[in-house]
């Protein structure tokens, strides 16, 4: 049985809240440590680990998502090319399938939006 039309906007506030918890775990393990990030941290670094903390954050709660998820899919796009892409060319090879998958889940959530479970519908629904 598919699963109904009536479940979409649910389904994609659920699949932006996962994706924003993840990349907010990517930004939390740059900043604070947890869990421990295998580097130390240059200016490149930093600045990926402010959009993903920052962005994550925002994501999660479904907020300004249509902008922020477009500057991470850019970012994701970003650091596959420079850390990744040299590796080989699949993704399951460079290790590059995780920061891939953001890249064009953002990418559809920059298009997309938010969904109904967000801060962004509730601002719309206040603005009519």
């Amino acid at each position: 049985m598919p699963i109904p039309a009536s479940w979409s906007g649910p389904l994609l506030s659920i699949l932006r809240i996962a994706a924003g918890l993840g990349f907010l775990h990517h930004g939390t393990s740059k900043f604070f440590n947890l869990p421990p990030f295998p580097m130390p941290l240059n200016p490149l670094l930093q600045a990926a680990g402010a959009i993903e903390l920052v962005g994550g954050a925002l994501l999660v709660i479904g907020l300004f998502t249509r902008p922020v998820a477009f500057i991470a899919a850019g970012m994701s796009a970003v650091g596959y090319f420079l850390v990744h892409a040299g590796k080989g060319f699949y993704p399951s090879v460079n290790g590059g399938e995780a920061i891939m998958l953001y890249c064009f889940i953002f990418l559809y959530l920059a298009a997309a939006g938010a969904g109904p479970w967000s801060v962004d519908a509730a601002r719309t629904r206040k603005a009519l």
